[in-house]
Formats: C-alpha cells, sequence, structure tokens
C-alpha cells in the first residue's frame, strides 16, 4: 500500500517539485498553499505523513503544526518541516509545537523519500 502525504507551501514551485519527488517514489501527494488550506485539506483526508514549509501567509508552519496537533484524530502523523530556516531557535520551536523532523531547502529529493519512510515506519 503507497503512503499518503499532505505537502503545505506557498511556493508553486516548490509544490511541484514535491509532487515530482513524491509520486517517483511511489507517494500518494496532496498539496495546500498555506496552513489555514492545510486544515482544511487534512480534515478531509488521512495522510501518513505531512511536510509543510514555515514561513507563509494566512497560517504560518507553527500554527499549521500546532493546528494538526491539536486534534485527536492527528497528533500521530509525523510532521517535517521542509524551509529555508536553519535556526535554532525555530527548530526548537516547531519541535515544541510538535514538528517529528527539520529539513533544509534545497532538498535532495532522496533524503526527503527515506525520511518520510522512515518516520511512517
Amino acid at each position: 500500500m503507497s503512503l499518503t502525504v499532505l505537502t503545505v507551501d506557498d511556493s508553486r514551485t516548490m509544490r511541484q517539485m514535491l509532487q515530482h519527488a513524491l509520486t517517483q517514489a511511489g507517494f500518494n501527494v496532496i498539496q495546500a498553499e498555506d496552513g489555514v488550506e492545510g486544515l482544511e485539506v487534512l480534515s478531509r483526508s488521512n495522510p501518513d505523513a505531512i511536510v509543510t514549509d514555515i514561513n507563509m501567509p494566512r497560517m504560518d508552519g507553527f500554527g499549521f503544526i500546532e493546528g494538526v496537533r491539536s486534534q485527536n484524530d492527528y497528533r500521530a502523523i509525523p510532521i517535517l518541516v521542509l524551509t529555508t530556516e536553519s535556526d535554532g531557535e525555530k527548530k526548537e520551536r516547531a519541535r515544541r509545537a510538535g514538528a517529528t523532523g527539520w529539513i533544509v531547502k534545497p532538498f535532495d529529493p532522496e533524503k526527503l523519500v527515506n525520511a518520510i519512510r522512515r518516520v511512517t515506519a
């Protein structure tokens, strides 16, 4: 059975890159443009993992992660942060919000796929 991954990123180019990398690995991919849409999509789907950016309009990645973790049905879904940010304070904030891991852009598709497989095993 193939895994379903929800990707949340305001960059159309990044969403396309994620779509390509993850579908090539055999994953089903659902996408959202920001945290608000991410929570809406999440309510209609049941992803095995989430990959989210931090810097987004309307609702940033921190708010999105907190929104996901505030709902009992989604507390166990692994959340990987994929961002240009590398600040230790922001990493810690994401971890406190409920993020499972942190990957800095630009990403290596193989490493991202391996990380998703690791956190969903």
